[in-house]
């Protein structure tokens, strides 16, 4: 024996010591008002960047806003810079198992030391910003900005080349607009926290232009005529360019097939044709082609068409956790995190177009704020029974509730209400199950739903 230590052991300890760090910097950050509590300032985190340096403009940003997609498309324009040959951070929100999800370096969740050390920096410029706010009568930064706070400077420290940054919440007054985006991405808009951004579509599209900064270039999803004035406005009036799918790039052709589809794509330099896309629906289609048209403006204005092997690399390795994905077979599960009526009509198309379940069960738990019954009705038609519960969240919907809105549209005898989401499933499967195979479970309703059902089903890697 030479006395040292064992190398394991001292690996243990440090993994121990990191995992109780995090957990204490978890419950800090979560003692603050929760992401959804926002008020219409940046301030403070334009006061915690000063003090930190300004770590977001050391590289170029990428920064995505709109209703739904944005997610997907993050993990597209991050996955084709990585093949491309360039370093890259990504910011999403929320997460569905692990709060690092949120801030990715190289297509991974941030390791748990980097984590803890940009954290570390940035705490204490937190504290004075907190303090200067309380002391004229302001509020505390909010769980989500120092989120933020952390991942700008992470990024900074990785260092990376680009980072693809998606907002939390509208886009003018979201903490992530400290930023200016070189390439503005804005997937489609559609109705959502309405009590926050405005009661229809035009409000709402208004507040997410407003990540269009002078000189970009911004790519827009295919949009609603008035959206479609309101980004043009903002484009105009910052000096920025804008294209638009279907009349600059789009979907030229789409066929579904066995683990996803096969796509050929109209990009703002070249064609591409024959990119297979491990992902389901025609939505995440068109998620590709605006991904595809984001590379290209940053890579090279728009004028340099991307390397197509390099393009269907990319494209095969692309995953997007929790959006229409298979977490069990025999019976299917599938979890989706729709939760807006707009995200409800993309699942139900694409359930019927890419799978084919002699009995459909959705299994579905809905946050108290969301339009519960916009989104049932959307998903009526698609499923044969409905299995309503609720999440962990305490914003979670009361089961007997989303029960009786449930029976409104379904009939009572197409609804079962389970108060605990592991029972709930364990019914659903049941129900799945009750004609003999072939029969699938869709589990859906909100992120943390689909986050759930996947943990409990033993899928927690992103």
């Amino acid at each position: 024996m030479n006395g040292r230590p064992d190398e394991a052991a001292r690996a243990a300890a440090a993994n121990l010591e990191q995992m109780k760090r995090m957990r204490q910097i978890e419950e800090a950050i979560i003692a603050r008002a929760p992401e959804n509590d926002v008020g219409p300032s940046l301030e403070r985190i334009e006061a915690v960047m000063e003090l930190a340096g300004d770590p977001q403009k050391s590289y170029p940003v990428i920064h995505l806003t709109g209703t739904n997609g944005k997610t997907s498309t993050s993990r597209m324009i991050d996955s084709i810079l990585r093949e491309a040959g360039l370093s890259t951070g990504r910011f999403t929100s929320p997460h569905l198992h692990d709060i690092r999800e949120r801030i990715t370096l190289m297509g991974k969740p941030i390791p748990r030391e980097k984590f803890i050390a940009a954290y570390d920096d940035i705490a204490p410029l937190v504290e004075i910003v907190d303090a200067r706010s309380l002391a004229t009568g302001g509020r505390r930064m909010n769980f989500f900005e120092v989120l933020v706070a952390v991942a700008f400077a992470a990024f900074a420290d990785a260092p990376v080349d680009v980072a693809v940054i998606e907002v939390g919440l509208g886009g003018s007054w979201d903490a992530t607009n400290v930023a200016d985006g070189q390439v503005a991405v804005i997937t489609p808009v559609d109705l959502d926290h309405t009590h926050l951004l405005g009661d229809d579509v035009v409000d709402i599209a208004r507040e997410k232009s407003g990540i269009i900064k002078a000189d970009s270039i911004t790519v827009s999803a295919e949009q609603a005529q008035d959206v479609v004035g309101v980004l043009r406005e903002r484009a105009d009036e910052v000096g920025a360019r804008i294209v638009f799918e279907e009349q600059d790039f789009g979907v030229l052709a789409r066929e579904p097939g066995i683990g996803g589809q096969l796509v050929s794509l109209r990009g703002l330099a070249a064609e591409y044709p024959d990119l297979f896309l491990p992902l389901f629906g025609a939505h995440q289609a068109h998620n590709l082609a605006t991904a595809v048209a984001a590379a290209e403006a940053f890579l090279g204005g728009g004028a340099q068409a991307l390397e197509i092997d390099v393009l269907r690399t990319a494209c095969e390795a692309m995953s997007s956790p929790g959006r229409l994905e298979i977490v069990r077979r025999s019976p299917t599960v599938l979890v989706d995190a729709a939760h807006n009526p707009h995200g409800a009509h993309s699942l139900v198309a694409a359930l019927e177009e890419s799978f084919a379940f002699t009995t459909t069960v959705g299994l579905v738990g809905i946050v108290a704020d969301k339009d519960a019954a916009g989104i049932l009705e959307v998903l009526e038609p698609a499923f044969d029974h409905i299995v309503v519960t609720r999440s962990s969240s305490p914003r979670a919907m009361a089961p007997d509730r989303l029960g009786e809105l449930a029976v409104e549209l379904f009939g009572e005898s197409r609804v079962t209400v389970v108060r605990d989401l592991p029972d709930a499933l364990e019914q659903a499967v049941t129900l799945a199950e009750e004609n003999g195979m072939g029969g699938g479970v869709v589990a859906t309703g909100s992120v943390i739903t689909a986050g759930e059902v996947r943990m409990l089903l033993g899928r927690t890697e992103v």
